[in-house]
């Protein structure tokens, strides 16, 4: 019965779609991954779990979202750190940038997110996203991916970038200084990205941090959409992505040099990521097309 189940949704599915899945599926293919008698990874990643259920993200992509990648041949073999602008209420862009790699880089590559430390209580979200290489972003974890040769996203932002009213899109937060720090044990190269459109997917009002406090939250934001709107309030406008990744650097020092000496490092980065960002800007001509 599952059998005949599985062949008749696949004969109801359209053609384009499954053109996408199985352009999904082969270049999951060509991911090289250490998977275990199990079918994982040493993460919790499972290639057939994504295989499975990476479709809904390959369509924003392609058809939702239409992202377009820019110099996304910059990307170096071998270990790296993504560092990106963070915004949007909900983490579409790092599902995007995520994609990008997937989709468009040669050779394919996973990129490993760092999610925030309250994601391991909320039930089946965090197996969810153990499964789709998603690790809580300790130093521990990031380390160990590094060196691993694996390709790790950070957004240095964090909730301040997610959560940040409308009037401050584009304004990049503090960055935290970790990631530089993870970098130089490693020697792991820095790659800036720059991701526009996500600030008009969803525009924040305000954020009740205190309501957010109470819920157990980060930070709880009200948009145009939500509350108002119910669970359809979640859901991102069709605003057009297009990311742009700059050239690698590369750092030289130790994981334990003082606050000042790495805090100087880390606005080179900021300001890679903030160039890339006027450049988008100033090429874009419309949000949504």
């Amino acid at each position: 019965m599952k059998e005949v189940l599985a062949d008749l949704a696949g004969a109801l599915t359209p053609l384009s779609v499954r053109g996408l899945q199985q352009e999904c599926e082969e270049r999951l293919r060509k991911v090289p991954n250490a998977i275990n008698e199990f079918g994982f990874d040493g993460y919790g990643m499972s290639p057939e779990w994504l295989r499975r259920v990476a479709l809904p993200g390959i369509l924003l992509y392609r058809w939702y979202f239409r992202v377009e990648t820019f110099d996304i041949e910059r990307l170096p073999h071998g270990r790296m750190l993504l560092i990106a602008n963070h915004a949007g209420q909900l983490p579409f862009d790092g599902v995007m940038l995520a994609a990008s790699l997937l989709l468009e880089a040669e050779p394919p590559r996973i990129a490993r997110a760092m999610g925030e430390y309250w994601i391991p209580r909320l039930p089946w979200v965090s197996v969810a996203l153990a499964r789709a290489g998603t690790l809580v972003g300790t130093p521990e974890n990031c380390v160990h991916m590094l060196e691993n040769g694996e390709c790790v996203m950070v957004f240095p932002e964090g909730v301040r970038g997610i959560n940040k009213p409308f009037p401050q899109r584009y304004q990049l937060q503090h960055f935290g200084t970790g990631f530089m720090r993870l970098a130089l044990q490693t020697r792991a190269p820095i790659v800036p990205v720059a991701i526009i459109g996500s600030e008009e997917q969803q525009p924040g009002l305000v954020n009740l941090k205190g309501v957010g406090r109470l819920l157990g939250m980060p930070a709880f934001p009200i948009t145009l959409g939500f509350p108002w709107l119910g669970p359809l309030g979640i859901l991102p406008l069709p605003v057009k992505y297009r990311i742009y990744f700059g050239a690698p650097l590369h750092f030289e020092g130790e994981a334990s040099d003082e606050d000042a000496v790495i805090e100087e490092k880390v606005e080179q980065v900021k300001r890679a990521v903030a160039d890339l960002i006027e450049r988008g800007l100033r090429e874009r001509e419309r949000v949504f097309t």
